[in-house]
């Protein structure tokens, strides 16, 4: 089973696009908002300074790439 975890935060177009495709996908996935101040500093710790950042079977994502995305999960 994929671990698929996504950091977001309120008011982000971007997090909300990639919560939906997964949701379509039926992906099972883990949200972290930063506005909690340890995912931030998880966040931080990913090298990343930006939402959403997705993180795939620990493979890092700094922006949206659906075609990556689906080729880490094994979606055609």
């Amino acid at each position: 089973m994929n671990k698929v975890t996504i950091y977001t935060q309120d008011q982000c177009p971007p997090c909300q696009f990639v919560k939906q495709y997964f949701k379509e996908k039926e992906i099972e996935y883990t949200e972290k908002n930063i506005k909690n101040k340890q995912f931030k500093n998880e966040l931080i710790d990913l090298d990343s300074f930006s939402t959403p950042t997705v993180l795939i079977n620990e493979k890092v994502f700094y922006q949206v790439d659906i075609n990556s995305f689906n080729e880490a999960l094994g979606i055609n």
